[in-house]
């Protein structure tokens, strides 16, 4: 059986899930709540899927996250208990699946629970500390660290999460980096002068720090993605900044094919849309922390700024500007990520600890 925390709508949890999904043609998945609507015409439409009694809740469609203190409970629901083998795709509760004597669970993680382990609320941003809430995180550290304590074998996104996991379960992990579509990208040669990000719009993935530097550089942008602060920051915005909204994979594949740079302020446990960048030629310029660091091979494929400022992202663009980086480049170090070298490492991975 597969256990993701939600289905909500296609992301990157999501493209990881559709393709582990090769390596189980028959499994059900289990997880909170499944909007269906999201995944029509996809791989998950076809599976047996069910879903927690939090997905009835009001508004738990567009905001299942409100119910946090819910889930613990609710994943435990969930009866798995005919499985000999359980492979649990987690960012917040999955490995806490109830387990029977002799069931393997093994856990590809994305992140430990993100809301018990950093300082983030559930609205992504920077969470305020009362006695009531650091009585409510300490007790969902606790039950994560349980949790944590069932899982048989530990597989990460990256090296970043690896270390994440070591101190916050004291766990090893084997690395084993998401997978990206290579093929649905090429690489024009002759670039356009826009920059391009793609971010869901939430306060952690700082596109108010992107703004402010562009502001301020006078260059074009182009921000595809939407979420709640998408109002806040188009007002913030100068003439130079467009907001794209959500965009089809081809329309995505056909800017990024075009774009100068792509840039990623965001501390981003792995980072998905860097890799397809540079499948599409795109050179990146990302924070240099997280994920970004096993992506990105700098002044080769892209560079780094190092604080989480508009000025240190100035500095980095103005770098940027002075290079002259090979297309070619980017495009091959992107072939490290490719779907099949994902498949094959998960299938060793499930084989070895079976």
């Amino acid at each position: 059986a597969i256990v993701i925390d939600a289905l909500p709508g296609m992301g990157g949890a999501e493209k990881v899930l559709i393709a582990a999904l090769e390596l189980f043609p028959n499994a059900p998945i289990y997880t909170l709540i499944y909007n269906r609507d999201q995944f029509v015409n996809t791989p998950i439409e076809d599976r047996e899927v069910k879903s927690s009694f939090i997905e009835h809740l009001p508004v738990a469609g567009k905001h299942y996250r409100k119910y946090l203190p819910l889930m613990p409970f609710a994943i435990r629901q969930h009866d798995l208990s005919s499985y000999e083998t359980i492979v649990s795709f987690s960012y917040a509760v999955a490995n806490g699946v109830r387990l029977c004597e002799g069931q393997n669970l093994l856990s590809y993680t994305f992140t430990p629970m993100r809301y018990a382990w950093s300082d983030l609320g559930l609205d992504g941003k920077q969470r305020q500390s009362s006695p009531l809430l650091d009585l409510i995180f300490k007790f969902f550290r606790k039950w994560d660290r349980e949790a944590a304590n069932r899982v048989n074998s530990y597989a990460a996104v990256s090296s970043w999460i690896a270390g994440w996991i070591q101190n916050a379960y004291n766990r090893k992990s084997k690395v084993i980096y998401p997978p990206v579509e290579i093929e649905r990208f090429s690489a024009d040669p002759v670039r356009d002068d826009y920059f391009i990000t793609i971010a869901r719009l939430v306060p952690h993935k700082r596109i108010d720090l992107l703004v402010d530097a562009f502001n301020a550089l006078k260059l074009p942008l182009v921000i595809i993605g939407k979420g709640p602060e998408r109002e806040k920051l188009e007002k913030r915005a100068a003439d130079n900044i467009r907001f794209m909204g959500f965009q089809t994979d081809d329309a995505v594949a056909d800017l990024l094919s075009r774009a100068r740079a792509y840039i990623c302020t965001g501390k981003e446990d792995f980072g998905i849309a860097m890799v397809e960048a540079q499948a599409a030629g795109c050179p990146v310029v990302a924070f240099g922390e997280g994920g970004a660091r096993e992506i990105v091979r700098e002044d080769q494929t892209g560079l780094f700024f190092e604080e989480s400022q508009p000025e240190s992202l100035i500095a980095a663009i103005e770098r940027f500007n002075t290079i002259r980086f090979d297309i070619h480049a980017c495009t091959t170090n992107a072939m490290r990520f490719n779907k099949g070298r994902f498949v094959t490492e998960l299938k060793t991975f499930i084989d070895q600890v079976r």
